[in-house]
């Protein structure tokens, strides 16, 4: 007579992504939440990076130059 009570609630279920740990646990296997293994894919959240095997926050500045190195042009001799 209609759908099954469990394909409604599938139909209305978002998919959450998965956080990253705080810490990476230094296994030779990397586990699916793995700061360094989400980095290198860039699945890393908005406003995170990894600094020292460790999840860090990031403050989004408003530059686009802010902390990109400038290349100067070579003299011509």
């Amino acid at each position: 007579m209609g759908t099954s009570k469990s394909a409604s609630k599938k139909a209305g279920k978002a998919q959450v992504a998965k956080l990253p740990k705080k810490k990476c646990c230094v296994s030779s296997t990397k586990c699916g939440r793995c700061p360094l293994r989400m980095l290198k894919e860039g699945t890393l959240p908005p406003g995170y990076t990894v600094k020292k095997r460790k999840l860090v926050r990031v403050e989004v500045t408003a530059g686009a130059n802010v902390g990109k190195k400038v290349k100067k042009g070579k003299k011509a001799a």
